[in-house]
């Protein structure tokens, strides 16, 4: 009797343990998650874009006229004097050869123009003739009026014919002047190379184009000896101590960027992050292609330095800088991580872990950055949230902090 008591009774804790093992098995353990605490802290939201360097005021340096450059002695980055640095010396050219078609029409042109001339100093004498004729009318017409042997009305048109004649003899003088600055025009144009007189500069040889400012070279464009023509830059001059920084932001974030917004400048080469500040943001947009091929509409955005020279001495003309521009901080709100919010329905939601389980909660956000938003309501300070919550995290699931 008691060797089948005893084995009733080992089976029976058999049982029980197995049950218990069983039941331990299938209890739901807690959901392994990342935590993290609700903090007050400072939030700035930022624009950034890559942007360059340039100097404030650059000249440009131009060709005063057609002529043959020699070749310039500057190089970049070398210092000039205004009025005293030689930039370029320019030997005005000779007029280009002329074909026999050319020559053919210009030398008819020039026989019209003697023949036009010589109409016009007709015209001239004709009118001189036709003046004294009336001149020698109004006399006799003053002096038959007071003996009332002619009508006052003879007497006027007398007057008139002598006003009228003057009137045509001026118009005649100056139509020769025309006709015989014509002939000049055309027998300039059969000046062939060689034969052109007049045309040396004061010192009898060239003309010297010297700096418009103080400054530094920044940029040779024509350097060799050439052929340019009128107008064709050069070269361009400016101060690398006064450098602005001009970057390029997307028209949605520029209109977010005030006047006077601090910014950071980042990744220009030096270890020390720079401050600078909005001047002015340009009120028109363009079209940029992006490195993706997609056309962007862009705003230039000007920036000043609010760090000493020393500081970026090293940043020149059209260096690539980053720009980090303020527009919103916060000063002691709570934040929330990014990586613990989803989308519930219309709303933002998290899950706030309270005595070890999940509670879904809904919240408002306001500003944020890539890594924290700004808490408008349904959390406080001192609250834990579960980060990257998976499809395992539903409501009040059973949740432990990641090892």
């Amino acid at each position: 009797m008691s060797k089948i008591f005893i084995r009733r009774a080992a089976l029976a804790a058999l049982s029980v343990a197995v049950l218990g093992l069983l039941g331990w098995a299938l209890w739901p353990q807690p959901v392994p998650v990342d935590i993290a605490t609700i903090e007050r802290n400072t939030l700035e939201i930022n624009v950034e874009d890559e942007g360059v360097t340039r100097v404030r005021e650059v000249y440009a340096i131009s060709a005063p006229t057609v002529g043959k450059m020699l070749r310039t002695t500057v190089e970049v980055g070398d210092l000039v004097i205004a009025g005293e640095t030689i930039l370029s010396v320019f030997e005005p050219s000779d007029p280009a050869f002329l074909d026999i078609r050319t020559q053919r029409v210009n030398e008819a042109a020039v026989a019209a123009a003697n023949a036009s001339v010589r109409l016009a100093e007709s015209q001239v004498k004709q009118a001189e003739a036709q003046l004294t004729f009336a001149q020698g009318e109004l006399r006799r017409a003053t002096e038959l009026a007071p003996k009332q042997a002619i009508s006052a009305r003879e007497l006027d048109k007398a007057q008139l014919d002598r006003a009228t004649a003057e009137a045509t003899l001026a118009s005649a003088a100056a139509t020769l002047d025309v006709r015989r600055r014509e002939l000049e025009s055309a027998q300039a144009r059969l000046i062939q190379p060689g034969q052109a007189a007049g045309q040396e500069t004061a010192d009898g040889c060239c003309i010297q184009l010297r700096a418009p400012i103080s400054g530094h070279v920044l940029k040779i464009v024509a350097k060799s000896e050439q052929v340019v023509q009128p107008g064709s830059t050069l070269m361009e001059l400016g101060s690398p101590a006064d450098i602005e920084i001009a970057v390029d932001l997307l028209s949605r974030d520029a209109v977010r960027v005030e006047p006077g917004a601090t910014a950071r400048i980042e990744s220009w080469g030096g270890d020390a992050v720079l401050n600078a500040r909005v001047r002015r943001i340009e009120p028109t947009g363009f079209t940029k292609i992006s490195a993706l091929g997609i056309e962007e509409q862009r705003v230039k955005a000007v920036l000043d330095f609010t760090d000493p020279r020393e500081a970026w001495r090293r940043l020149g003309h059209g260096y690539r800088v980053v720009a980090k521009i303020a527009v919103w901080r916060g000063e002691d709100i709570a934040v929330v991580p990014l990586a613990a919010l989803f989308r519930q329905g219309n709303q933002w939601a998290v899950f706030v872990v309270m005595d070890g389980r999940a509670r879904l909660r809904l919240v408002e956000i306001g500003e944020r950055t890539l890594h924290d938003a700004r808490i408008l309501s349904g959390l406080t300070a001192g609250e834990q949230v579960v980060l990257h919550p998976s499809d395992r995290i539903r409501a009040d699931i059973n949740v432990a902090p990641r090892r």
